[in-house]
C-alpha cells in the first residue's frame, strides 16, 4: 500500500538515533523506535494521511493490522490514530475480534490506554448490547491488558458511566498486586470523580483496594 510506503520512509528519514534510544529505555526496551517525538510524528502521519486519504478511509483495518505486524513503535501509533479517525461510529460488530487482538499484541500501557478509551470505549457505544459479553470475558481473562482495559474503557464515557459496572470491576480487581492494574482501578475512579466526587469519595472509604489505588482515585478529590 502506498500509504504504508510513504509513512515508512518518512519515518526512516526523519529518524534519530539518540532519541530512539532514549524512548525505548522510557518503555523499558520493549520496543524499538524511530526516534521520532510525538510532535513530529503526528506532523509527517496527517501529510501523508492528506495524500493517501481513499486509501486509508477504504483500508483502515487492514492498514492498522499492517502497521501493528511491524516492529517500531511510532506505527504501531499510527495504526491506532487511523483506526480513531476512520471508525468511528462506523464498527462493525465482529471488530470486537480486532479489538481484543490489538489490545494483547504489542501489548504496553501507552498503547492498551489508547485502544481501551478510544477505540473499546467507542465500539461499546456504538454496541451497547454487547458490553457485558465482552466486558464478563475481559475481566475475566488470564491476559492483565484485556483485564485493564475492561476497567479503563468507560474514561471518556463521563455522565454515561456504569458506575455500579465500575464498581464491580474495581472490586473485583482491587486485591490485585499488579501494579497496571492498581493504577488503571485509581485512574478510572478518579476520572468518574470528575463526575461524581461524593460517589467516589464513598465507593473508596468502604472499598477494599490496596492503597495505590486509593491514591490514585482521590487525587483530585
Amino acid at each position: 500500500m502506498n500509504f504504508i510506503y510513504s509513512l515508512e520512509k518518512a519515518f526512516n528519514e526523519s529518524a534519530d538515533a539518540v532519541n530512539a534510544e532514549a524512548m525505548s529505555k522510557y518503555m523499558k526496551n520493549n520496543f524499538p523506535f524511530f526516534g521520532i517525538k510525538t510532535n513530529e510524528r503526528r506532523f509527517i502521519f496527517k501529510k501523508i494521511c492528506l495524500e493517501n486519504q481513499k486509501e486509508t478511509a477504504e483500508n483502515s483495518r487492514e492498514i492498522a493490522l499492517s502497521l501493528y505486524s511491524k516492529k517500531e513503535r511510532e506505527l504501531h501509533y499510527c495504526a491506532l490514530e487511523i483506526l480513531i479517525k476512520n471508525l468511528k461510529k462506523k464498527y462493525l460488530k465482529e471488530d470486537i475480534k480486532f479489538i481484543e487482538k490489538l489490545i494483547i499484541t504489542h501489548s504496553w500501557w501507552d498503547s492498551v490506554d489508547v485502544i481501551a478509551k478510544f477505540i473499546l470505549g467507542e465500539y461499546l457505544l456504538e454496541f451497547p448490547l454487547e458490553r457485558g459479553n465482552v466486558i464478563s470475558r475481559f475481566s475475566n481473562s488470564d491476559n492483565m491488558w484485556l483485564n485493564r482495559s475492561a476497567i479503563l474503557f468507560q474514561l471518556s464515557y463521563k455522565g454515561k458511566t456504569d458506575f455500579d459496572l465500575l464498581k464491580t470491576l474495581c472490586e473485583k480487581h482491587g486485591t490485585s498486586n499488579e501494579f497496571f492494574i492498581q493504577k488503571s482501578i485509581g485512574w478510572a475512579l478518579r476520572e468518574y470523580s470528575k463526575t461524581n466526587p461524593i460517589a467516589v469519595k464513598n465507593f473508596v472509604s468502604i472499598s477494599d483496594l490496596k492503597n495505590l489505588s486509593k491514591r490514585e482515585a482521590l487525587k483530585n478529590l
